[in-house]
C-alpha cells in the first residue's frame, strides 16, 4: 500500500465516544444499549434518506429517529429529551487515544481533514471543536454541503475537491465499514479502527480496509513506520 499524504478521518466514533450518551438512553429506557439501536437505526435512515433523494440534516435525523425507538420501546420522549440529546451531540468527548495519534500523524507531515455526517452549528462549537480536536484539522468538512449522507460516493469526491487532491492521495479512516466502504470506491485506501462493536466485515467481493487498527496510536505507528 502507498502511503497517503492525506488522512480523512470520520468523526463521531471514530475520533469522540458516543458512549458519552449512555446515560439519557439508560433514563429513557432502562438500559444503556439502546443507545447502539438507536445508532444503528440512525445511520440506517440517514443511507436510507439519501437513497430516497430526501435530505435532512444528521442532528434532526437523531432526534426523530429516537422519538421513533420511543415509540418501539413505547417510551414517552419528551422535548427536553431531544434537547439533551442535541445538546450530548455536540459535547461528545474525544477519545483517550486520539490528540496524541493525531498529534504524531500531524507532526509526521500528514495532511489531516475531518469529514462528518453532523452538519455544521450555527450556535456555537461543532463536536469535534467542543471535544478539543478541531485544531488537528486544516478542514473540517460536512456531508451537509452535499445534502447526502456517507457512504454516498458524492461525499468523498466533495472531501477531495475541497482539498484539491486526488482519491488516491487520500486514506479514509473510520470506525465503521460502511464509511470505508464508501472511500473506496472512489478510490481512497482506508483504515478501520476497531471501536467497541466494530470488526471488520468478511465477506468475498468487498474490499477489506488497508489497515485495521486499535486506535489512533497504532494508526500513527502504522502509516510513520511504513
Amino acid at each position: 500500500m502507498p502511503t497517503p499524504s492525506v488522512l480523512v478521518f470520520d468523526v463521531n466514533e471514530t475520533l469522540i465516544d458516543i458512549d458519552s450518551l449512555a446515560p439519557l438512553f439508560a433514563e429513557l429506557f432502562g438500559d444503556e444499549r439502546v443507545l447502539r439501536e438507536w445508532f444503528a437505526q440512525l445511520i440506517m435512515h440517514s443511507m436510507s434518506a439519501t437513497l430516497a433523494d430526501s435530505y435532512v440534516n444528521f442532528s434532526t435525523l437523531a432526534q426523530g429517529v429516537l422519538r421513533m425507538v420511543g415509540e418501539i420501546h413505547r417510551v414517552d420522549v419528551s422535548d427536553d429529551d431531544l434537547h439533551r440529546l442535541k445538546t450530548g451531540l455536540l459535547t461528545m468527548p474525544a477519545h483517550p487515544d486520539a490528540a496524541e495519534g493525531l498529534a504524531k500523524l500531524r507532526d509526521n507531515g500528514f495532511r489531516l481533514a475531518a469529514l462528518t455526517n453532523s452538519p455544521p452549528n450555527p450556535d456555537g462549537p461543532t463536536a469535534l471543536q467542543s471535544s478539543g480536536l478541531g485544531e488537528f484539522f486544516e478542514l473540517q468538512l460536512s456531508v451537509d454541503a452535499c445534502r447526502a449522507f456517507k457512504p454516498a460516493p458524492t461525499v468523498y469526491r466533495y472531501a477531495c475537491e475541497r482539498l484539491g487532491v486526488a482519491p488516491a492521495d487520500c486514506m479514509m479512516v473510520a470506525a465503521h465499514v460502511w464509511d470505508t466502504l464508501g472511500a473506496q470506491k472512489v478510490g481512497f485506501s482506508a483504515a478501520l479502527i476497531t471501536r467497541h462493536g466494530n470488526p471488520p466485515l468478511p465477506v468475498d467481493g468487498l474490499p477489506q480496509p488497508d489497515l485495521v487498527v486499535g486506535d489512533l496510536r497504532e494508526l500513527a505507528e502504522k502509516l510513520i513506520d511504513n
